[in-house]
């Protein structure tokens, strides 16, 4: 299985920002992408971004948009979450996820997963 190595979780007051990495062991796919969720006490699981490997295509969900930006390296295996104006609706454990299929923004398409860090945005 691919392992999945997350960081840059933390505490932040609200306004701030915070920069989540995650980076893959094994081998990465053409037609492949890497993608984050965020699961909050109460909440079920939801999509936030996603990028595909090999193009600069991505995803967010509409809760993020315009606040969140992924990006990949791809030398690195290594995908990115920048998080600005975080908000205390964003306190949620997130995880990073490898995937392959047409559903970038499915749960189900991913079959590779992190531990998740624990991010929370203070009032």
């Amino acid at each position: 299985q691919v392992q999945l190595v997350e960081s840059g979780g933390g505490l932040v007051q609200a306004g701030g920002s915070l920069r989540l990495a995650c980076a893959a062991s094994g081998r990465t796919f053409s037609d492949s992408f890497m993608g984050w969720f965020r699961q909050a006490p109460g909440k079920e699981r939801e999509f936030v971004a996603a990028v595909r490997w090999s193009s600069f295509s991505s995803w967010y969900a509409d809760s993020v948009k315009g606040r969140f930006t992924i990006s990949r390296d791809n030398a690195k295996n290594t995908a990115y979450l920048q998080m600005n104006s975080l908000k205390p609706e964003d306190t949620a454990v997130y995880y990073c996820a490898s995937g392959s299929g047409l559903y970038i923004e499915y749960l189900g398409s991913y079959q590779f997963w992190g531990q998740g860090t624990q991010v929370t945005v203070s009032s």
